[in-house]
């Protein structure tokens, strides 16, 4: 009897701690748009400048090698917060309405209100601001935009890769979105809560105030790695996505493509300042100690690789992006080199929040990742564009498979630009028989398109 006693005292704690509520944690939600690998704890950009987000990075657990689940704004935001993948909802693109086809009872802001938490949201976390109010206990979209083009602005870009500098008193509505945050961060809650903050910079138009721009000189800019004719062994899916005579034609042409890589620096290093306000924000919250943080990008971005603009492929660069995750008393500071996707933030803020994964939810929980970041992990990241295009990532791989039955296969252990496709090397036919098994057996229709592309 006695032994038993001692087992439940170790199990529960003292008979007081027992009888004192658990506090359940606070989450601060942080989405970026368009937002690619091009932050300097990534190591993929030298020149880049973002000094807040690494600061956020060393605070918990940084992914090297984190995916979304479709390279598009719209898809990639409805399947993060609904728990499905495009395939299950037929949700691939912009302009395709998630609400009918995702009921809201499924959204993660909806496990939380029923888990008894204050669920707030600002900006943009589901596309063009979407909501349904329902979901969250309060929400705000934006204040409005006062701008000026400096008058060093040359004009507004180069055909629909818009870019300018503007004054220096310029407001975006990304400063009002974070006052908003920081307003929730430093307020009196009754509830636990979760606080979801959606910047819309680095995504176009390139247009921050000139302090940004002048912090990439343009002389010191560097181009993107990039190859002479790194589209002849692509199949004719990869090339209809990367559109070459397009975007980039356009940009050769013009002669401005360092002025581009100069206008996303600046609007990530004006991002990277408002996360900075966020950050301190935190730091001074009564409640620090029981946040938790997950900041993540929707997607990646090209700037001329693979001949290639925007995101809208299957491609490394338009895929990848930053992923941190500060846990208290779960996350020391660390790197997982683990291939994870975006999938994973439904399940994992489920299981650190004590709230119970609803059926539907169909990705990974990553909290052993989190606990120990070289913890041994076997699942791939999957990333789907449009019915029937996927990519698969593991640590070694990017296989492709587009729905005209085209290829490509790349070995980043090797070829991390991926200018080698090895899809048609009988040398890898085993590697990629074994990648054929990873594609989704779940592929609906498309959703019919009512709003514009972008």
């Amino acid at each position: 009897m006695r032994f038993l006693l001692l087992c439940v005292f170790l199990f529960v704690g003292p008979a007081a701690s027992a009888a004192e509520p658990t506090t359940k944690p606070n989450v601060l939600f942080i989405a970026v748009d368009d937002l690619n690998h091009w932050v300097g704890h990534l190591g993929r950009n030298k020149q880049t400048k973002t000094p807040n987000i690494d600061r956020l990075a060393k605070m918990g657990v940084t992914f090297t090698r984190a995916y979304c689940a479709a390279p598009v704004c719209n898809p990639s935001r409805a399947a993060l917060m609904s728990g499905l993948r495009p395939g299950s909802t037929g949700v691939y693109d912009n302009g395709q309405d998630w609400k009918p086809v995702i009921d809201k009872e499924k959204t993660l802001t909806t496990q939380f209100l029923n888990a008894g938490y204050n669920v707030y949201g600002c900006g943009k976390i589901y596309h063009a601001n979407a909501h349904r109010p329902a979901e969250w206990s309060d929400y705000f979209v934006g204040g409005k935009e006062k701008t000026t083009p400096h008058p060093d602005a040359k004009n507004d870009g180069v055909g629909g890769i818009k870019f300018q500098p503007l004054t220096d008193d310029s407001k975006l509505s990304d400063e009002s979105i974070v006052d908003y945050g920081i307003k929730q961060l430093q307020g009196k809650h009754e509830k636990p809560f979760f606080v979801a903050v959606g910047l819309h910079k680095p995504h176009m138009p390139w247009n921050v105030p000139k302090k940004y721009y002048d912090l990439f000189p343009l002389d010191k800019i560097e181009l993107p790695p990039h190859t002479k004719d790194d589209l002849k062994d692509v199949p004719e899916g990869g090339i209809k996505m990367a559109k070459p005579k397009g975007d980039h034609a356009e940009m050769l042409e013009s002669g401005r493509w360092k002025e581009a890589v100069q206008g996303y620096l600046a609007a990530i290093a004006y991002c990277d300042a408002q996360i900075g306000r966020l950050l301190d924000a935190y730091d001074k919250s009564p409640q620090k100690e029981n946040t938790i943080i997950v900041f993540w990008g929707d997607h990646g971005w090209h700037l001329g690789e693979k001949e290639h603009w925007r995101k809208f492929a299957l491609w490394e660069e338009a895929t990848r992006m930053p992923f941190i995750w500060v846990v208290p008393g779960v996350t020391k500071a660390g790197v997982c080199d683990r291939t994870v996707d975006l999938m994973s933030v439904y399940p994992t803020l489920c299981s650190l929040c004590g709230i119970e994964k609803p059926k539907h939810v169909e990705g990974e929980d990553i909290k052993p990742l989190l606990l120990d970041p070289k913890a041994k992990w076997d699942k791939p990241a999957i990333t789907t564009y449009h019915l029937n295009n996927h990519a698969i990532r593991t640590e070694k791989w990017r296989y492709i498979r587009y729905a005209d039955g085209g290829e490509e296969l790349y070995d980043h252990d090797a070829d991390e630009y991926e200018w080698t496709n090895l899809a048609k090397d009988e040398k890898f036919a085993d590697a990629k028989k074994e990648l054929i098994k990873l594609l989704p057996s779940t592929n609906k229709p498309e959703l019919p398109r009512t709003k514009d592309k972008e």
